[in-house]
């Protein structure tokens, strides 16, 4: 209940709607238990021998209760006759009953509005430390995880909240309202029926274990659902070519009754819990009538006040019974506060500007000193005492298998994955010590995926800045050739760019990826083979627009295709996370094996357009 009671406590952010709340539930609550008082003058009115009238019931009232006494001035306002004392009374209830309902519609209403408050802002704060979290992170968790935490796991933290600030309160101060009435009425019969309190405590505590622990299980195997789904219909056309459709199917069946299984196992807890309060609650209502009937013979209790202190305690318990499926909602919500709160308590990447110094513009050199890394749940180092320096303004083409550390090595520049051991330096700074938006601010990157978002073409030209003009998101455009393509299309720089990126070619996504860059006006800009999977004429477009970009710019790109290793001034080679080798094309071909298989390979995979490719650059 630890991580659940975190998160309830943000209740307390909002103390004018919170007290609101308990003042009406307190209200609605006291309505009832006024109620419950009520009833008594009324039967011993008519279900008296003799009857008797309001004034003289009060004084016997104050007689017997002396610790609740009725005013003088009240006594002498009361009707005298009986009749008129009953219709008193039940108007007095009819208007504690509109006033309760009115008090319960207000207190119901402002804790649906105070719970959702708390869950959007738990929301966001999942939201942004999910993408301020280092990269490696993200990678070693899995993004399908995230999404589910922050989602999911807050709509059901919501559910929980619900049922301790609405229905919980309510129901807790009905019962307490109603306690209070039996012990006004005669507290022995109230003092019996408390044996039952302990017994309720253990009952709940083992079912609340078995719910917590399924619910767990269950947000455990529905982010597992939500990966396979995400993964079936992003690649749908690959599993639909390779005839996959049964296997995934299979994956997701195997998922689905895991979470089936778990749901179970927490609904059986919550189903048995009821059952068995139930019978307590008889059993302590067989030992009460034993003790009643006990004191009526001995004459020490009335059966009119035994019938109206079981009333009572019958309210009372009719209260406090719905607490049984509340508590066992709220035990299931705390399997994803838990969730939300291991996503919390993850270290995120450090930001703050005034603990960090700014890096100044990037003009002399990068340096990687004895830059080591390794990824989780992997034996083998995916970069192993790298040592390079690349210049200010010089083209650098990194080539070598897949696996070897190519992309590693590039995601240490902008710290997305952080050397377990060395240090990146620009410029004299060790980046891990500068202030993060400051070295990113000056890098530009275009994948060999595009990320594209479901927006705008000019927003997705000006993702992450802000205050850019329409003239300078145009002016992007045109030096990444993307101006001439974007000016066809309907609506042009206000057009709807479908989700991924859909309604665009591979070309196209690719010269919107590169303006956002040139907008950013990156002293450093990464390509993480940004033109191995378009056409020719793609392809020419885009290494033009790099090429003029990248002047008087450090450019480094992760190269496969023989263009982009002939275009670069130095040609890094990889291999198995270590730099093996590095110099131009006609010097590598000379003396290093690696070099040559994989230019060998480039050149007999080359159409006929590659050359017009090598003499755009």
């Amino acid at each position: 209940m630890g991580p659940f009671l975190s998160f309830a406590r943000r209740l307390l952010q909002y103390p004018g709607q919170l007290t609101l709340a308990l003042f009406f539930a307190t209200v609605s609550a006291a309505g009832l238990g006024a109620g419950l008082l009520g009833l008594a003058p009324i039967l011993r009115m008519i279900l008296g021998e003799k009857g008797t009238a309001l004034p003289e019931l009060a004084r016997q009232f104050n007689e017997t209760k002396p610790l609740v006494l009725i005013p003088v001035d009240v006594i002498g306002w009361l009707p005298a006759g009986r009749f008129e004392g009953v219709i008193l009374i039940l108007v007095g209830l009819a208007v504690l009953t509109v006033i309760g309902a009115a008090a319960n519609f207000m207190h119901q209403f402002i804790s649906i509005h105070l719970c959702a408050k708390v869950v959007a802002r738990v929301r966001l704060d999942a939201f942004r430390h999910a993408i301020r979290m280092p990269l490696s992170e993200v990678v070693r968790v899995g993004p399908a995880e995230f999404a589910s935490r922050v989602i999911r796991d807050s709509a059901e933290l919501q559910g929980g909240l619900m049922a301790l600030t609405s229905r919980t309160v309510a129901q807790l101060t009905k019962g307490i309202a109603a306690f209070i009435a039996a012990v006004v009425i005669d507290w022995r019969i109230v003092v019996v029926a408390a044996i039952a309190g302990p017994l309720l405590g253990i009952v709940l505590r083992k079912s609340g274990k078995r719910i917590r622990r399924g619910a767990k299980g269950a947000l455990r195997h529905q982010a597992t659902l939500l990966r396979l789904t995400g993964e079936s219909l992003q690649g749908l056309r690959a599993i639909k070519t390779s005839t996959a459709e049964t296997s995934m199917l299979g994956r997701f069946r195997r998922a689905n009754s895991l979470v089936v299984s778990e749901q179970l196992r927490a609904r059986t807890a919550q189903s048995l819990a009821s059952p068995l309060i139930e019978t307590m609650t008889i059993l302590v209502v067989i030992v009460l009538a034993a003790f009643a009937v006990r004191e009526i013979i001995r004459g020490a209790l009335t059966f009119d006040d035994f019938v109206l202190s079981l009333g009572a305690l019958a309210v009372a318990a009719g209260s406090v019974r719905p607490l049984t499926g509340l508590a066992a909602e709220i035990q299931a919500a705390s399997a994803p506060a838990e969730r939300l709160q291991e996503l919390l308590s993850i270290e995120a990447e450090p930001r703050n500007s005034r603990e960090r110094p700014n890096l100044l513009r990037h003009q002399h050199w990068i340096r990687f000193e004895g830059v080591s890394f390794q990824y989780p749940n992997t034996q083998a180092l995916a970069l192993n005492s790298v040592n390079l320096e690349i210049r200010h303004g010089e083209h650098v083409a990194i080539v070598g298998a897949n696996g070897c550390g190519k992309t590693t090595l590039l995601s240490m520049i902008p710290r997305l994955l952080i050397p377990q051991s060395g240090r990146v330096v620009i410029d004299g700074a060790d980046i891990g010590d500068v202030n993060l938006k400051s070295l990113r601010r000056q890098i530009g990157v275009v994948t060999q995926e595009s990320v594209l978002i479901h927006g705008t073409i000019a927003q997705n030209i000006s993702l992450g800045m802000t205050g850019a003009t329409d003239s300078q998101i145009q002016e992007a455009a045109r030096r990444a050739h993307a101006d001439s393509f974007i000016q066809l299309i309907p609506g042009g720089y206000n057009a709807d760019v479908a989700e991924q990126g859909a309604s665009l070619s591979g070309g196209q996504r690719q010269r919107i990826s590169i303006a956002r860059a040139v907008l950013r006006d990156p002293s450093i800009l990464i390509l993480d083979e940004a033109t191995s999977q378009i056409d020719a004429e793609s392809e020419a477009q885009i290494s033009q627009a790099i090429a003029e970009f990248g002047r008087q710019r450090t450019v480094i790109a992760i190269a496969h295709r023989l263009s982009t290793m002939l275009a670069a001034d130095r040609i890094i080679v990889m291999d198995r996370g270590s730099i093996i080798d590095s110099g131009s094309h006609a010097e590598l071909m000379g003396r290093c094996d690696i070099y040559q298989r994989l230019a060998k390979a480039q050149m007999q995979s080359t159409d006929a357009s590659a050359p017009f490719v090598v003499e755009q650059i």
